[in-house]
Order: structure tokens, then sequence, then C-alpha cells
């Protein structure tokens, strides 16, 4: 049969493009009427590895939340009576802990053990950690977030001489070597506030400030790029004809159209200030004077301690880990969610 003799039917399956999706198919009617923020949280809860984060993202969050209720659940404080009371004193090389494995039996009075030497409880200590952690990480994060939308947002909308003024800044900035920042001004903020009575608070905050400072960067960048693409569409344009004030485009207009990835950046970057918090306490730069993760893996480095008590290094150690692994597995898939050209 000729071309010119075939029906509808054989042309249409002589065709190689697919044929057109029926708007009464059961997908279809799944997505219309349906927010993108509603089919991305869809999107999320059919992803296992997703929900999984979620819930010991969600379970760290109740630790730092709810630790000096726990603690009193368990009976447990950051207090410590006697450390001949906890630990085997006779031992100088290392006052193993009487109570909690490997040196001494469970007990529900210290269920994480106590630690050598000091007898401190190792679950108490691990809950306010936590709480530490999460509160650096968190607020370094939002105020980054902040400071990086709107620098992207001016930078990338005004253009001109801001724009050049700005990425310079970004490119200044991303040109220091955090580390080497932190350790120059760690050392001048000790010497500075060491005789205070709120040494421990101000050490909280000067390490916000150092995280903010220096992790605005990324969110800047990329929230200029999709401004650069925004405001050249019609909605702006015409936002811009009807004299609508430029304050009231940039949070009105732009600013609801750069959800997901604000989401994405503070997603990526709570992680990275998570395990960079630990990573300064180890290293004497970062929370010294109180309780945090970082601190505990610090007393618990010593070679003797890892080998004969390893429990002690391995709590804040496990900790770490499984809330940057799952912080970082979620806003991997959060952002896989959010892209409309994904389809898991």
């Amino acid at each position: 049969m000729s071309a010119d003799t075939a029906g509808p039917e054989t042309l249409g399956s002589l065709s190689n493009e697919p044929a057109p999706q029926d708007p009464n198919s059961q997908q279809a009617k799944e997505i219309s009427g349906k927010s993108p923020l509603r089919i991305a949280l869809g999107r999320l809860a059919r992803d296992k590895v997703a929900v999984v984060c979620a819930l010991v993202v969600l379970f760290f969050i109740i630790c730092a939340v709810f630790a000096g209720t726990i603690s009193n659940l368990f009976g447990v404080s950051l207090d410590t009576p006697l450390a001949s009371e906890r630990v085997d004193g006779l031992n100088n090389n290392l006052p193993k802990p009487e109570m909690g494995p490997p040196s001494g039996p469970f007990t529900w009075d210290h269920p994480m053990g106590v630690a050598p030497r000091t007898g401190q409880d190792n679950m108490a200590y691990w809950l306010y950690g936590c709480r530490v952690s999460l509160l650096i990480a968190t607020t370094a994060a939002i105020i980054a977030s902040i400071v990086g939308v709107v620098v992207g947002l001016l930078s990338g909308f005004l253009g001109g001489k801001v724009d050049k003024v700005l990425s310079f800044f970004i490119d200044m900035f991303l040109t220091i070597p955090f580390l080497l920042a932190a350790l120059t001004l760690a050392p001048i903020l000790n010497e500075r506030f060491n005789t205070a009575d709120n040494y421990a608070t101000i050490q909280k905050f000067s390490l916000v400030v150092v995280l903010s400072v220096f992790g605005w960067m990324g969110t800047a960048r990329l929230i200029r790029g999709e401004v650069l693409s925004l405001r050249e569409r019609e909605f702006v344009q015409a936002a811009r004809v009807m004299g609508m004030p430029t304050s009231r485009i940039l949070f009105k207009e732009l600013l609801p159209n750069l959800a997901a990835p604000i989401i994405i950046s503070v997603s990526l970057m709570l992680p990275a200030f998570v395990a960079l918090e630990a990573g300064l306490a180890f290293l004497g730069i970062g929370v010294t004077d109180g309780v945090s993760w970082g601190q505990m893996i610090l007393d618990a480095a010593t070679p003797v301690y890892f080998r004969d008590y390893p429990q002690y290094l391995w709590q804040p150690m496990i900790g770490v880990v499984a809330l940057v692994l799952s912080l970082n597995l979620l806003g991997d898939a959060i952002r896989d969610a959010l892209d409309p050209k994904t389809r898991r």
C-alpha cells in the first residue's frame, strides 16, 4: 500500500513519534491540579532513601531539642559528683570506667557509659553535643543563606556596576581559605574574650559568624545565575512597565520563583556546617569551652582511650557521620524532587 492510499491509522502506526498523552489518563489526572510543592513532596514520599534519611534527621532534631528532657528521663546529666565514684583510679595510665561496657556491666543509670578519667556521662554529653552542633550549623546556614540570597538578587537584577562590585566581593571571599581564616581568627577571639564570664556563648557566636562570613558565596552565585535568566521573563518585564518598585519586583516577583534553589542550597549547606563545627572543635578552634561532638572526639582521640575504650570515640563519630550523611542524601533527594526534568 502506498503512502497516498494509506489511511490515517496506517500513517499513525508508521510514525516514530509517541502518541500524545491522553488528558483523561490516570497519570494526567494525578498531576493536574497539583502545585509544584505537592508534586515534589510526592516524589520525596516515594523515595525510600529520602524517607529513611528524613527519619534519621528527625531523630537528631528530637535529640537536640529535647536533650534536657531525655537526659532527665534517663536520669543522666552533665554534672559529675566525683570521678572516683565512676572510674577505677588505681590504674594511672588509663583510669577505666567501672560502669558500662567493655570495662563494666551495662546499667540504665549510664546507658552509654561514662568517660574515662573524668567519669562524665557519655549520653548526656552526646545529647547536648548534638544540640550545640545542630544549633550552630542551622543558625549559620540561615544567616549565610539570607546574605547569599540578598547579594545574588541585587547582583543579578541590577547588573552593571552593582553586579561588578558584588561579583568582586564574591570572588574575593572565595579566594580566602576557610581553614586559614579560622586559624587566624580563633586566637584573636580567644585572647580577647577568654576572661569573660560568658566565654562559651561568645565562642558559639563567633563560630556562627565565621561560618556565615565564609559560607554565603555559593548561594549568592547560584541565585545570581537564576536571576539573570528570570529578569528577562515576561512577568518581570510587565512589572517594570507597570512601574512596580524594584524592591517589590525582587521580593514579590523574583523571590517566590527562587524557592527551589534556595531550599537546595540550604539543604546542602547544613551538613557542611555540621562537619565543619565538629572539625574545628577537634582542632581546638571551635567550641572548646562547653559541650560539642568535636570536643568529645578531641578528648577521645588519645590512642590509649581508642584501644582500651573505643566507644568513647565511636559514639560522637557515629553521630556526626550519620547526621552529615543523612543530610547530604536528603539534600540530593530534595534537589531531584524539585527539578521538573527529573523523573523519579
